[in-house]
């Protein structure tokens, strides 16, 4: 059964919608669509979680837009959980990475060990440490701190001085290197894309398919939309930006989010404790996921 509510989009962090929209992509496919911003804080404190909030609670909580994204790992456990279905024929590539301060005695990944670093809990900082990490050190060595809010603050506590490193990515990535702060290892992730309730295949068609327009001028370029950034970010940091100088960040591919990596993700979930109790969903992968192109 489909509703006639209007479908509702809502920005996670990255350009494609935000070029979509500025260029009528959406409009173009006959979507009946809301545009709705609610990342953006003037102070920060929308990302002011606190110890142990992610992205997977938000799925727990119940999203608002019709289509959401997150890491794919938490995508594929809370589909697999019955808090909505993976989209099986779109996946997206974040480029990710560990930062330090400029004057950090840090210098190598195996500098890292023992180190608190900051990152978003069961979100893609949280997964893409470990993988990334593990291959530098055992896993008792690798200290993750999960007390320090969602993206955007623990960008501003690790620009200010007060944490020794942090998982960075999007444009928070970008403000980082800008300022001259060193990635100290790449992380890079798959971010799935979540639908939720009921939503009309031809809008998730069409919705989709705005995108890969703008996927395309992005890719042709960037440098026309990386100024987009800034709808997402604290005020207090606008005046430093300088987003000419930034990358295209997240990149959506249009290619399919296998069985096979739906059943090796879960295996690599599971083998590292991630969740209490080892329970990530009963949900197998035709249950758990759905087509919409």
């Amino acid at each position: 059964m489909t509703t006639n509510h209007k479908f509702i989009i809502q920005p996670h962090f990255r350009l494609q919608e935000w070029i979509a929209e500025e260029k009528g992509y959406f409009r173009d496919e006959g979507l009946d669509y809301i545009f709705r911003e609610e990342v953006k804080s003037s102070d920060g404190k929308v990302h002011d979680k606190g110890q142990k909030v992610g992205a997977y609670q938000s799925f727990e909580e119940g999203r608002k837009s019709d289509v959401s994204c997150a890491c794919h790992w938490t995508v594929n456990v809370a589909a697999a959980s019955g808090h909505g279905r993976l989209n099986r024929d779109v996946y997206s590539v974040a480029p990710s990475g560990i930062f330090v301060a400029p004057d950090s005695a840090i210098k190598t990944p195996a500098d890292l060990a023992g180190v608190p670093i900051s990152v978003g809990f069961q979100s893609g900082s949280h997964y893409a440490s470990i993988q990334a990490l593990e291959t530098y050190m055992p896993k008792d060595q690798i200290n993750l701190s999960f007390n320090d809010g969602m993206l955007f603050k623990r960008m501003e506590l690790l620009l200010d001085g007060k944490i020794p490193a942090a998982t960075l990515f999007s444009g928070p990535y970008y403000l980082a290197e800008q300022l001259g702060f060193r990635k100290i290892m790449d992380n890079t992730f798959m971010i799935a894309n979540m639908i939720h309730g009921d939503p009309d295949p031809e809008d998730l068609r069409k919705y989709f398919t705005a995108l890969k327009r703008a996927q395309r001028d992005l890719d042709l370029r960037p440098e026309l939309y990386t100024h987009y950034y800034t709808n997402e970010f604290p005020v207090r940091w606008h005046e430093v930006m300088d987003t000419r100088r930034w990358g295209p960040g997240e990149r959506i591919v249009f290619e399919p989010y296998t069985e096979e990596t739906f059943n090796v993700s879960r295996d690599w979930i599971a083998t590292h404790d991630i969740f209490e109790g080892g329970d990530l969903g009963k949900k197998r992968y035709e249950d758990a996921t759905v087509s919409v192109m």
